[in-house]
């Protein structure tokens, strides 16, 4: 079957005016040669559209059935080069968006928000994940990016591109029963309580962090507990299991039994950047990479 999309733009004008001679006046065109297409059209599907007599013409149930197909395809041939556009700079698309959990707390909330405020066509699919996981989903190309917690492994750095979003201090989490409204705090004041912290194989560099700070005060702290999401590790501390070092965003995470103080004895920071193969291409990444750069304090 040859059906040509300017025979459903006569069929249709036709239909709307239901007199050839109008139909043809508002195609700009003479009436034999839309009538010629209109029978075209009729001999390639294999039936009569219109009822035809000397004064009036009818849709044919052939013609009914026709009409609301033909519309939806001519209006969507219509739209077709705002689609491809939308697709080519970015405002459409999808975007495959992976986060530590820490992050949930400080840059994704606001970067989303922007983001699909300039972007709603833009499906996102978002996962958590640790650092380590979201480094082999990107080495396998099953997400776009990752928000997560450097550096990247040696072994991918000639495969992945790295931007910095985020540095922020580390602060204390420690059980509600343990505050004693000393300001500022230190590690001193609790170093008899066991820590909560991240595995070292998950997050190797907040691990290295964490255990940083105990050293420059001299500590060498009892690890009590480990867990991988940040949650886990304040609702430990709620449970009184212990204390946490956490970045300095956490404290949006409210839980009852549980105070975050400041170290200013410390001045190590948390960073969090964003990574994405140098291989995509996609202009929705491109668009998202580029709101990163451009916006310090998303609205």
């Amino acid at each position: 079957m040859n059906l040509e999309l300017r025979q459903l733009r006569y069929f249709l004008a036709v239909a709307d005016e239901m007199h050839f001679g109008r139909a043809a006046a508002k195609l700009h065109m003479t009436q034999p040669p839309l009538s010629q297409a209109i029978q075209a059209l009729e001999a390639t599907l294999g039936a009569a559209l219109f009822t035809r007599s000397t004064r009036s013409i009818a849709l044919t149930a052939a013609g009914l059935a026709l009409l609301p197909e033909a519309r939806r395809i001519v209006l969507q041939t219509q739209n077709l080069p705002q689609l491809v556009q939308r697709a080519a700079n970015g405002t459409s698309g999808h975007l495959s968006l992976a986060f530590v959990s820490i992050a949930d707390y400080s840059v994704l909330p606001p970067y989303l928000r922007e983001f699909r405020h300039h972007h709603p066509a833009v499906a996102i699919e978002l996962r958590e994940a640790t650092s380590d996981v979201q480094f082999a989903a990107l080495e396998r190309g099953e997400i776009d990016a990752g928000l997560m917690i450097p550096p990247i492994p040696d072994h991918l750095a000639h495969l992945l591109d790295y931007q910095k979003v985020l540095s922020e201090p580390l602060i204390l989490a420690i059980p509600d029963s343990l505050n004693r409204h000393k300001k500022p705090a230190s590690l001193q004041d609790y170093k008899q309580h066991p820590l909560i912290i991240f595995p070292r194989k998950i997050a190797p560099a907040l691990h290295d962090l964490i255990l940083g700070c105990f050293r420059e005060a001299s500590l060498t702290p009892e690890i009590g507990q480990e867990a991988i999401q940040m949650q886990t590790i304040i609702g430990l501390v709620s449970a009184g299991m212990g204390i946490a070092l956490v970045p300095q965003s956490v404290s949006n995470l409210k839980r009852p039994g549980v105070a975050y103080l400041n170290l200013p004895e410390t001045s190590v920071a948390v960073e969090i950047g964003v990574a994405w193969r140098k291989d995509n291409a996609s202009p929705v990444l491109r668009a998202f990479l580029d709101l990163l750069r451009t916006k310090d304090k998303p609205c």
